[in-house]
This record gives structure tokens, sequence and C-alpha cells, in this order.
């Protein structure tokens, strides 16, 4: 339990109420040399509590129900863009150019999902779109690695070159990321406590965001995990994104459940924009550190216009330091923190089981606004919470000291806790739902808590097929 309880500490929780989950541990989930299962099982836990103790604040219940984490469940979940299916066809993950790649004194890893990346990535080195992949493999070859990073990144693509875990400590981010929370939460107002409708003790079930606005302004991967957690607790959920930047289909599939999808152009339609914030609750952005501050999107600017707004931030390195304007995914932060070389061999750099820095951040997040929203209920004002990719490796890679002192009795397993049932795969947590994409398979929800819901009250819709308004 130390690793839920450090979690619910940092998310400022009462520590009395750690001891509300129960946790199945199942023996061989999410098998890595690092302790990923202990940290997923933290991260959803701590939301599930977080979750639970929203309910019960507003639904005025004596105590605060039972959060249970099934290690199956969570391996699943964190799995879930891999494991869904669209009419029984497979997912597409990553694309041929999102891969590690030898360098003339290394390796780099890139990330070209998106055709603007892949462009940007094909540019940087001096080549056109339809090239070859063994063309690119040959040119990146003939170059070093940190080279490979820089010019990529210089040209807007995304590149990272491998790093030991020694390297990476030495590095100025790495320094700026370990001072900081594992969460960072700041009151922006004093504005008057927004107490939501009550919810009555005998709702069933339990939705602890059941009328409350969110508007997700998130993609790739753990801003749109919390906002999907957030929909599922009861919230109405509303994503925006540019006209000109669509989603992939099936990772929009996959993280859209619960929500509805439209598009908004920014600059051109800044009046409707403007409408959904004057009645919003949540505002969640997963974009670069001030990417979005030009459009009057900043913490502080929205808290102006909309005093007692929580706001969510979700980025890869973190808002500080010599790479806080820098785009990442959970795969290149992984490359960076020597994270790929703790779970690779000699000569092949490896990878997690999962990518749990996107879906154990995005379970922090949406357990960051559940906490937000309790305390506000208490004492008012406007929230910031803010997390990073990079300094949730650096909890997976350093841990806490009483994570080293369990590690230091292990029995064998992963993360000690020994005893536990086998995991014999994702089968028992997985269902099938119906929509407008077609017949869905998909991963549960893993956030439960007594009482509480079990899946998500609507199926994912096609990428901007909504209109901008709410429910």
């Amino acid at each position: 339990m130390n690793e839920i309880k450090f979690a619910w500490s940092a998310l400022g929780g009462d520590p009395a109420l750690a001891d509300r989950v129960t946790t199945v541990v199942r023996e061989g989930a999410l098998a890595a040399r690092l302790p990923v299962r202990r940290l997923a099982r933290a991260c959803v836990g701590a939301c599930a509590l977080a979750a639970a103790e929203l309910g019960a604040r507003r639904a005025g219940l004596a105590e605060v129900p039972q959060a249970l984490v099934d290690d199956g469940a969570v391996a699943a979940a964190f799995h879930s863009e891999r494991l869904l299916q669209v009419d029984g066809r497979a997912p597409v993950v990553f694309a041929p150019l999102s891969r590690f790649w030898r360098t003339a004194d290394g390796w780099v890893r890139t990330h070209a999902n998106y055709p603007h990346h892949r462009a940007r990535l094909l540019g940087a080195i001096g080549l056109r779109e339809g090239t070859p992949v063994e063309e690119v493999a040959a040119r990146l070859a003939a170059r070093p690695a940190l080279e490979v990073e820089e010019t990529v990144y210089g040209a807007g693509g995304l590149a990272v070159a491998l790093r030991t875990p020694k390297e990476w400590a030495a590095h100025e981010q790495a320094a700026e990321v370990a001072a900081r929370p594992l969460v960072e939460r700041e009151r922006l107002d004093f504005a008057h406590a927004r107490v939501p409708a009550p919810l009555g003790p005998g709702a069933s079930p339990l939705l602890p965001a059941a009328g409350l606005r969110v508007l997700d302004l998130t993609r790739v991967l753990a801003g749109p995990v919390a906002t999907r957690t957030l929909a599922l607790l009861g919230a109405d959920v509303l994503r925006l994104d540019a006209p000109q930047l669509p989603e992939l289909s099936d990772q929009h599939a996959d993280t859209g459940f619960g929500k509805r999808s439209a598009t908004l152009d920014l600059t051109a339609d800044r009046d409707t924009f403007e409408e959904l914030l004057a009645s919003a609750d949540v505002v969640v952005t997963g974009y670069r550190p001030g990417a979005l501050d030009r459009f009057g999107l900043s913490p502080r600017a929205l808290a102006e216009r909309r005093p007692g707004l929580v706001v969510a931030q979700v980025s890869a390195w973190g808002a500080y330091g010599p790479w806080g304007g820098r785009r990442g995914f959970d795969s290149l932060v992984q490359v960076a923190t020597g994270i790929a070389v703790t779970e690779g061999s000699p000569g092949q750099p490896g990878a997690l089981p999962a990518q749990a820095l996107d879906h154990g951040t995005g379970y922090l997040l949406a357990a960051a606004v559940l906490r937000a929203l309790t305390e506000q209920s208490y004492d008012g004002g406007a929230r910031l919470v803010r997390l990073a990719l990079a300094r949730t490796a650096h909890w997976l890679t350093d841990g806490t000291p009483a994570d080293r002192a369990e590690d230091e009795d292990k029995d064998g397993s992963e993360d000690g806790s020994g005893g536990g049932t086998a995991y014999r795969g994702p089968d028992p947590w997985l269902a099938a739902t119906d929509g407008p994409l077609g017949r869905l398979r998909h991963a549960r929800p893993p956030v439960s808590f007594r009482g509480g819901p079990t899946d998500w009250a609507r199926p994912p819709a096609p990428w901007g097929s909504d209109p901008a308004r709410w429910a």
C-alpha cells in the first residue's frame, strides 16, 4: 500500500482515507523490470479513492465508499489502445516511422504517427514523403543521436536520443523534474465555493462528477485517459479539436468513451469557446506548455474569465526547464529517462509492457481534478493541477523511500506483494459495445468503488461529429 499512500498524499488527500482502498493482486500483470504494476495500481487506486471521496461529499454519505483496485482490470486498461477492436479489426498503434533507429553512435527513437510529424521528421533529415524505411534508416545511421534529436526538434518533429539512467540524471531537465512534486497543485483565486447539486444518498450508480461540465482540450494519450475517466464518473465531457488536426481514428475511439467530440477553430470562432467556458467547471489541456497561451488559455487567464474554474494540465516534460516547451510522447520519455535502457538488452533498447506513463499520469490527472473539486466544495477558489509524464517516470525509476525499503524485501515478484492470483490475460476485463463507429471490443474501466459506475454511459462518437455546445 505504500505506493497508493504516496500517490494519495501527492494529491493532498486525507491520509486516513488511504486504507479505504482494497487491492486484488494478480502476479504477472504488467510484468517488467521496473515496478510498473505498483505504479499502475497506485494511480488507479488513488483515482478511485478521489472519486469515492467526491461522491460521498455530494451524496452526503457518512463515510467514503470502499475503493477496489484489481491488477487484472488495471493491466487491461493500460493496454486499452492495443486491445481495442473495431468490427473485429485490430488497431493501428504505431506508424512505420515511429520506432527505434540505429545512429552513428547509439540509438534514437522517433514519433511520426501524425502526418505533420512525419513530414517534419523527413524534412529535417533531407528526405521526402514516401521515402522507403530503409533509406530513412541509412540516413539516420550516418548521424550522431544527439544531432538527430536537435535537428528533428528544431524542425518541429519528434526524436529523442537514447540515454542511460545516469546520463538522464545528469541532464538539466532531469534535475528540474526531480525537484517538482508528483502533482503540482495551486490555488488561482478566492472565488466563493461552487457547490454542485447534491446527488442524494440513494443515487445509483453514484456519479461523483454528475452535472459537471468539462472542456477537453487534449490529445494523445494521458489527457484523453483523464477525461474519459471523468466521463465515466458522470461529467459532460466535450472534446474540442482544431478542424485542421484530425485525430487518429483508433486512438479517438479508444479514448472517446463517454464523451462528445466537436471541432472548433479558436481563431475564427472565439465567441463559441467563450460561451462554453462561461459555464464550464473544468478545463483539461494536453498540449505542450505555452501552446494555448496565445489564445488566452493560460490557467490564470481562464480563471479570470471563469472564477472558480478547475484547470488541469498535462505535458511530456513539464512546464519548466530547458525542455519545458518541447513536444513529447510516452515512448520518447521512456527513451530519454533511461527506461528504455533498463527494460532493454545490451544490444537493443526496450520498452515498458504498456504506455504506463501515459495511462498512469492520465488517472492521476483525473484524480487531481476530483480532489480539486472536493477541496473547492469546502473553501472555493479556482484551482490548477499540473502533471508531467517525465515526473511520473521519475517516480517509476526512483520510487519513494518506502518503495525502496519494500524492494529490499521482495519475494521475487515485481512489486513484492506475492501470494496473488496469476494473471492469465485481459479477457475477463473486456466488453463489447455497439455504437456509431461499429462494434467495439474494449477494456472496461478500472476505476471502481462501491456503488459507482461500471461502464461508460455512451460509446465513442466519430471525431468532430457533435456540435460545439453543452448537452
